[in-house]
């Protein structure tokens, strides 16, 4: 399907002319650059897997296919999420918060993991807080701690190097 296509049926609501916090009209708020923070979170177990930005193209086509596709700020392109690993994200709810300027795409992760790291979830590190840091000497660094079971697939391989 043409992207084109995609932009003329789905049509977002004028947040000037809806009630954005009380309504029912989708008027998703993106920001001076023309972007919205999407969180993909696994489906079932509600584990954060990465945070990623759609603008109004990536949004209306995530909508369209039903798979996750963002815009990728660094490369500044839309990012359809497993085009080159294979690890798509496909769909199964998008929450909306109060205010409609961020979103929750919960998914079904397909393939080892959503991270280009190799780990299942981009959020496989932990920052110490609290008493953890009682131990901290004065002007010492904060380390952060594993958080996940490590590596689950090559990244090398799957991305090729300098990925």
């Amino acid at each position: 399907m043409e992207q084109n296509d995609i932009s003329s049926r789905i049509v977002f609501a004028d947040r000037g002319k809806v009630n954005v916090e009380k309504g029912v009209e989708f008027a998703p708020k993106f920001d001076q650059n023309g972007l919205i923070p999407a969180l993909a979170m696994d489906h079932i177990t509600h584990e954060p897997l990465m945070l990623a930005y759609m603008n109004a193209e990536s949004l209306r086509m995530t909508m369209e296919l039903g798979e996750a596709v963002y815009y990728s700020r660094s490369r500044q392109e839309i990012w359809h999420k497993g085009a080159t690993s294979g690890h798509v994200q496909k769909v199964k709810q998008i929450l909306v918060d109060c205010d409609q300027d961020a979103l929750i795409v919960l998914v079904d992760q397909c393939g080892a993991g959503a991270c280009h790291t190799g780990h299942h979830s981009c959020f496989y590190r932990s920052v110490p807080f609290s008493d953890e840091l009682k131990a901290l000497p004065q002007g010492g660094g904060v380390t952060l701690r594993e958080a996940d079971g490590g590596v689950v697939f090559d990244a090398e391989a799957v991305y090729g190097k300098g990925h």
